[in-house]
């Protein structure tokens, strides 16, 4: 029996169910039937930062840049570039790309542990997306099923962890005062970016909208990542195009910190509202980045003020009936303060979900730079992670909206084991260790601020 066949009579036996961790189950089984290491974002996923002209299908593997050339005449090489394609090839050969060590590592704690692998296969899944890749060569062009986009690096924060190509703030800091150059990881050396800071005089934004009529018919989620979004012409662009162009099978997904000027977010309510009430996409979702509370979320995210961040919070919660997910950049600053967003999930669930899920949370973790991992710390800090674990558990109710869910406990499981199990040589540890003192001193002397004060718990660790 031929592979194709093979793949068709069990996808055709498979009943796919709801439960999300056991649809993970059933699609890992049949995926796994095509390749051991296949993972459908190769096909269906992509992330394309139009400002520097580099893609990857998800945000673990580094991204590679597009040739002009290759968009010349295919715009639709945003997505499908030859190095993805070589990868395709690779997965479908149950080889492993390098660049989806993330995703290996997971899956190395044990059979039990879910990685974004597979949780990506699971929510892409469907049986024609799966036969039209079995069905064709490894070199085929895909128009995905998701997209992730970014017009521009204009921002008004700078993350730590972040860098010039997604922050014009960060950039004009590196600009003012030049690179980290006391530390190994992440120097933030701008002169070898090639960014482009006019979305009106970027080729790829113009490959872009060249593609979009095309890519739009069949995709299902949109998703615009920052940058802030909501300071980006672009962005406002596209949500007037489906005003005027409607796309009802489409679901658009926002990445905003909501530490902008409250007019945008009202201005963002209004357009949202318009697009669902009159049924011109299928959904709109919003996500935020926050990864702790209180004045150690204002450190880690520099320019973040929290009572405008909640005012702005307040007003899509109470303006809007449309969800909102947090993603938390799980690092070595949230190790010690996790617990008090925990708290603030729980109450915010409380206030604004009336049975229905409105509030999720997501828990990635940084592996670099290196001095944010969280596994340079002593081992002995595990302990406030199996406390953080601990709460998730204590609060965890599948069939209560206001409590935490199994997934969200499961991820954070994840992250939890991740800092248990890593074992770093020596060498690495002593590098990680220098460069997080080397940075967070020279980040206090340029920013104004007080890690000492701010995080006492680490003040002294190293």
């Amino acid at each position: 029996m031929t592979l194709n066949k093979l793949v068709k009579r069990l996808a055709r036996k498979l009943k796919i169910t709801k439960d999300p961790i056991d649809r993970m189950t059933e699609v890992k089984q049949l995926t796994d039937t095509v390749s051991p290491t296949f993972c459908l974002a190769k096909w269906h996923h992509t992330t394309i930062y139009l400002q520097t002209g580099e893609t990857h299908s998800c945000y673990h593997p580094a991204p590679h840049k597009i040739p002009l050339a290759e968009i010349e005449n295919n715009p639709g090489a945003l997505h499908n570039t030859l190095e993805k394609k070589q990868q395709r090839k690779q997965m479908l050969q149950g080889e492993k790309p390098s660049g989806c060590q993330y995703c290996w590592n997971i899956e190395c704690l044990g059979k039990d542990y879910i990685s974004d692998r597979h949780e990506r296969n699971s929510g892409i899944y469907t049986k024609q997306r799966l036969a039209e890749i079995v069905d064709n060569d490894w070199n085929f062009d895909v128009n995905p099923e998701y997209i992730e986009v970014s017009f521009g690096n204009e921002c008004n924060l700078k993350c730590g962890y972040c860098h010039p190509k997604a922050s014009s703030s960060f950039y004009k800091e590196i600009e003012k005062y030049g690179p980290y150059n006391m530390v190994k990881n992440h120097t933030q050396h701008i002169d070898k970016l090639n960014i482009y800071k006019k979305e009106e005089e970027n080729p790829y934004v113009a490959a872009w909208w060249e593609w979009w009529p095309e890519v739009s018919k069949t995709l299902n989620i949109l998703r615009i990542t920052g940058g802030e979004p909501l300071l980006q012409k672009s962005t406002w662009k596209l949500l007037d195009d489906l005003d005027n162009n409607p796309k009802p099978n489409l679901e658009i997904n926002i990445n905003s910190n909501l530490a902008i000027k409250p007019i945008l977010v009202e201005r963002l309510t209004a357009k949202v509202n318009k697009l669902i009430k009159e049924k011109k996409i299928k959904r709109f979702k919003l996500f935020t980045s926050l990864d702790t509370w209180g004045a150690p979320a204002e450190y880690i995210r520099t320019g973040l003020d929290l009572k405008v961040w909640e005012t702005n919070f307040n007003t899509w919660m109470t303006k809007t009936d449309q969800p909102i997910t947090f993603m938390v950049t799980f690092n070595v600053l949230c190790v010690t303060t996790f617990q008090s967003l925990l708290e603030k999930f729980l109450e915010w669930r409380e206030q604004y979900q009336d049975g229905s899920v409105r509030i999720r949370f997501d828990t990635p973790y940084l592996k670099e730079p290196l001095q944010y991992d969280m596994n340079i710390l002593p081992k002995s800090f595990i302990s406030y992670m199996d406390s953080h674990l601990q709460f998730i558990a204590d609060n965890l109710d599948d069939n209560n909206a206001n409590k935490f869910s199994k997934l969200e406990y499961e991820k954070f499981r994840r992250v939890v084991e991740y800092m248990r199990t890593t074992t770093y040589s020596e060498e690495k540890l002593i590098e990680g260790r220098r460069d997080f003192v080397a940075w967070f001193q020279e980040h206090d002397i340029r920013r104004q601020t007080n890690f000492a004060q701010t995080f006492p718990d680490l003040k002294d660790v190293f």
